[in-house]
């Protein structure tokens, strides 16, 4: 991977049925991995936004990638980014042994090196929440696996923000307004 780039795909589109399934079928075709995936509803009401993670070869990928996208009927807009351009996080949980974290001594220890939250304490289980970057997130479940055992493990896809003022996508609808409106008028 090491002459990969890894690239950040934003796309909007209305939740509608069949979106996810048009998405991958261009990734599949392009025989892309899709690293991560995340779907929630965007900042703008009625307007879903996926954040796929990918490497590839080199910025025309991502080109095509994108126009092919942005061709679909149900995709509003597709961007793509690479990490200097966006505010990003993972979130990860790690379910650990109670008997084996107190064996292991301070749980203010690894709170305090891994910023970490306590989400849970039960008599058999401690479960922490991590938030950050890949490295991050991976560095704390490699320390914990080696040194207490982790029971269970799971990590969200990225999400993402760019850097710039606003989302992107508002002046393309505000653009896309202002021609309905003038098209209305003649």
């Amino acid at each position: 991977m090491s002459n990969k780039t890894l690239y950040t795909i934003t796309i909007f589109s209305e939740n509608a049925v069949g979106v996810l399934n048009q998405i991958t079928t261009i990734f599949t075709r392009r025989q892309l991995n899709i690293e991560t995936l995340s779907v929630s509803p965007s900042a703008l009401e009625g307007i879903h936004k996926f954040t796929i993670t990918t490497f590839a070869e080199d910025e025309s990928v991502a080109k095509k990638i994108v126009r092919q996208i942005d061709k679909r009927v149900d995709i509003l807009k597709a961007f793509y980014n690479t990490d200097d351009d966006l505010v990003y996080q993972e979130l990860a949980l790690y379910k650990l042994s109670t008997e084996k974290v107190m064996e292991h001594g301070s749980v203010e220890y690894l709170i305090r090196k891994y910023n970490i939250r306590v989400l849970e304490v039960t008599e058999d289980n401690i479960v922490f929440l991590k938030a950050g970057h890949y490295e991050e997130t991976q560095g704390l479940f490699e320390e914990l696996a080696e040194k207490i055992g982790v029971l269970q493990f799971v990590r969200s896809g990225r999400i993402a923000i760019t850097k710039s003022k606003i989302e992107r996508l508002s002046d393309i609808l505000a653009e896309r307004e202002a021609l309905g409106h003038c098209e209305q008028q003649l």
